[in-house]
């Protein structure tokens, strides 16, 4: 089948965002923490995966590399096995912009959704602290994963919004490419091929962050890991995690996707 025109896949986001904006609490909060689910999974296969090079300067932009090839797994899964992400929303401006539904709809979504997906994200926190997995070559994956976390909450206020914005329209392009593409290995591809420079360019994701930060967190709980790259995990709190990172990003992430792709978008084909 032939793939749908940018003005037919306005019209499609505009439709899905009555079912998002409108669907049971219950409904939603699952459908979220399968979300966060999958793109945790997705983040922490990508350091599993890329480790060993990121830990070395000379091979690190290597490892960005086969980072991002993984990482586009946790989307794929939340647009082919279904779920509903928080950043992929933002471009419910344009149901708002339509006026199919109303801007408290957009934000009961939002709420709902986010606190879903903070919930899935940590479950695989969870999981993959407590199955050992952080041990891998002798603690190296637990220190990378400390070290992550420990650079995320020390960005700039600016310069987190800055990299937000990046990253959602760049997510944001992926799901919408991935909505026009009719065959399953058309959506596979539309999502890799964007999510690749999101992960290479180091955007900052809010809901990958739900993972990426907690996980660290708990690492630095561990004295080996902390020691094997000599870091200083003293900004490393749970409020650094929201104020430092989570709020600037999340507000980065609703401009990248709901400006940038959805108000974008809707100025060129409706007005």
């Amino acid at each position: 089948m032939k793939a749908l025109t940018s003005k037919e896949i306005l019209d499609k986001v505009s439709d899905s965002s009555v079912f998002k904006g409108t669907a049971d609490v219950k409904k939603l909060f699952l459908l979220a923490i399968l979300a966060g689910a999958y793109i945790a999974i997705g983040g922490f296969a990508s350091t599993m995966a890329s480790y060993n090079l990121i830990a070395d300067p000379g091979t690190f932009g290597l490892g960005k590399l086969v980072a991002g090839c993984v990482f586009p797994v946790g989307l794929m899964m939340v647009v082919l096995c279904g779920g509903e992400l928080f950043t992929g929303n933002c471009m419910m401006v344009i149901g708002v912009a339509d006026k199919k539904i109303k801007v408290a709809n957009m934000l009961r979504n939002w709420v709902i959704v986010y606190l879903g997906n903070f919930v899935g994200a940590m479950i695989v926190v969870l999981f993959v602290t407590y199955s050992g997995q952080l041990d891998s070559s002798e603690g190296l994956l637990g220190a990378i994963t400390v070290k992550m976390a420990v650079g995320k909450v020390n960005l700039d206020f600016g310069r987190a919004v800055v990299l937000g914005i990046m990253c959602n329209w760049l997510v944001c392009l992926a799901v919408w490419m991935a909505t026009g593409a009719q065959a399953t290995v058309s959506k596979i591809f539309a999502i890799f091929f964007i999510i690749l420079p999101f992960i290479i360019g180091g955007f900052e994701h809010s809901v990958a962050n739900m993972y990426f930060i907690p996980a660290g967190m708990i690492a630095a709980t561990n004295d080996a890991y902390v020691q094997l790259l000599g870091l200083d995990i003293s900004g490393l709190t749970i409020g650094a995690f929201i104020v430092k990172n989570l709020i600037p990003v999340t507000i980065g992430n609703i401009i990248g996707g709901g400006v940038f792709v959805g108000m974008f978008y809707w100025l060129i084909h409706r007005k």
